[in-house]
């Protein structure tokens, strides 16, 4: 009988088991719990009362507790399911709701100050007016959008004419993060940012993630292994010699290919090679002797 794969814990939260960091940001793990970052950071009811590395993000693991089981007497109403730890601060509404649900539904969550959140009702809304009316590309998938600001459409305050999907721009928010966040288009960052925040886009307090140590080091590694239909060395593809049959040499063109001399059928004193793609179809392969 095939043994099925265990099921992924689900967030105690939100009640749910996804794990996309772009919506629930990293999911928490220790002493028998199990919450999304975002969830905790809009949880209505949880403070960070930890300092340092204590609990999840300085949220203490009794104070999370506590929080489980209030939301545990709360309907979302969206799903309509029980755990909804995010209230709507908008003025004496009664709206609550898991934060998955919220941004399903249009409810905006701020990732600044308090990390208040609202309903679909009360959320904060855009006033940007498009110089011209119609639709314009998204600056970020190039897909068409309609040049009007709501929910799933946001445009830059500062220029007026950029305009983007909610999703591709917290997708640039997350990758370009505080250090390097701004319009696509005029290039401005504290208006930009300021509105972006206001409206609910989540961007981390970082460098860039391009910028990050060893964001990079798959591009700077050389190909070390041989890539001839046949490997003939007996150590094996990854044998790379100083000089003799198991020098191995990289494609003159590319470099993402490579064959050992002997597996290669090149003479001795070859010193460059070019793999058949580079060389093109029907072509003999290259030989350079120093």
């Amino acid at each position: 009988m095939k043994r099925q794969a265990p099921e992924e814990p689900a967030c105690g939260l939100c009640q749910r088991a996804d794990c996309d960091p772009e919506v629930f940001g990293q999911t928490c793990r220790q002493d028998g719990l199990c919450v999304h970052e975002n969830c905790l950071y809009h949880a209505s009811g949880l403070s960070q009362r930890g300092v340092g590395g204590e609990g999840f993000y300085g949220f203490l693991f009794p104070d999370i507790r506590r929080e489980l089981k209030r939301a545990a007497q709360k309907t979302c109403c969206i799903c309509r399911r029980r755990g909804a730890s995010v209230a709507c601060q908008g003025r004496r509404c009664p709206r609550n709701f898991h934060f998955p649900c919220g941004g399903e539904r249009g409810c905006v969550s701020q990732f600044f100050g308090e990390f208040k959140s609202f309903c679909w009702q009360h959320r904060p809304v855009q006033r940007v007016r498009a110089p011209q009316r119609g639709r314009t590309p998204c600056l970020i998938c190039q897909e068409a959008v309609v040049a009007q600001p709501r929910f799933g459409i946001l445009g830059c305050p500062a220029c007026r004419s950029a305009w983007f999907h909610r999703g591709c721009i917290q997708g640039q928010a997350l990758r370009s993060a505080s250090h390097h966040f701004r319009c696509p288009l005029c290039q401005d960052v504290e208006t930009f940012q300021a509105e972006m925040f206001r409206l609910g886009i989540k961007i981390p307090d970082r460098d860039a993630a391009w910028e990050e140590e060893g964001a990079f080091d798959d591009h700077y590694r050389r190909h070390s292994s041989c890539d001839a239909s046949r490997c003939l060395c007996p150590v094996g593809r990854e044998q790379a010699e100083e000089e003799g049959p198991w020098r191995l040499l990289l494609c003159d063109s590319c470099a993402s290919r490579g064959t050992h001399r002997r597996c290669g059928g090149l003479a001795e004193a070859a010193r460059t090679w070019e793999c058949s793609d580079c060389a093109g179809p029907g072509t003999e392969k290259i030989l350079k002797l120093s």
